[in-house]
């Protein structure tokens, strides 16, 4: 005889799969921030999530696909973070509310819930294809939301000044996360910040 499974408990599992899912994802983009991707272990993750161990592979095909997924939504969420800088800010001054947002001194201290590229930048280029494409898709975004952010949007001259504008943005922000030395660390952001809005004018 075969039995049937109601639809109601089809849903139910299905809803509690997905949520164990996104607990594990969650646990995971906050660990390679912490820890990067060389530090973060599966076993590690699934006690954070309050899962097994074992439980693992019904969510995910390998440790790889993890830390792609985990990339993706930290990667999201500070994308996310920086639109929302840029849409909170007075007219015409969206790209200077981003500037001092991401070269703040509480972005560098809170690494956890900051930028990817300056957590897990030196690492990725080593990371499985899937990772790297990630990474390389939130690169894009940025570099489109800052030149979006000039009045010359659409041109190639945007386009270069967006390159460039990540790339001091990132580069302060890991170096003075990497120095033990609280006033040098200081003024490293204040040099990029005051750089790149000496650009921006």
């Amino acid at each position: 005889m075969i039995r049937v499974m109601p639809i109601g408990k089809i849903h139910s599992r299905a809803a509690a799969k997905e949520a164990a899912h996104e607990r594990i994802v969650a646990a995971a983009a906050r660990a390679i921030l912490r820890s990067g991707y060389d530090g973060t272990g599966v076993a590690e993750i699934m006690k954070d999530a309050g899962l097994t161990h074992g439980a693992f592979y019904a969510h995910f095909a390998s440790r790889e696909a993890m830390l792609a997924e985990a990339a993706g939504r930290a990667c999201a969420e500070s994308a996310a973070a920086a639109t929302a800088a840029a849409a909170r800010a007075r007219p015409g001054k969206a790209m200077t509310s981003m500037l001092r947002a991401y070269l703040s001194k509480a972005h560098c201290e809170q690494a956890e819930g900051g930028c990817p590229l300056v957590a897990l930048g030196s690492e990725t280029a080593r990371q499985s294809p899937e990772v790297r494409r990630v990474a390389t898709r939130y690169i894009k975004e940025m570099i489109d939301l800052v030149a979006r952010q000039s009045p010359d949007w659409g041109r190639p001259a945007a386009h270069q000044r967006a390159l460039t504008t990540i790339s001091t943005m990132v580069g302060a922000v890991l170096l003075a996360r990497a120095v033990d030395d609280p006033v040098l660390s200081e003024r490293l952001r204040e040099a990029a910040l005051a750089h790149l809005e000496d650009v921006k004018r």
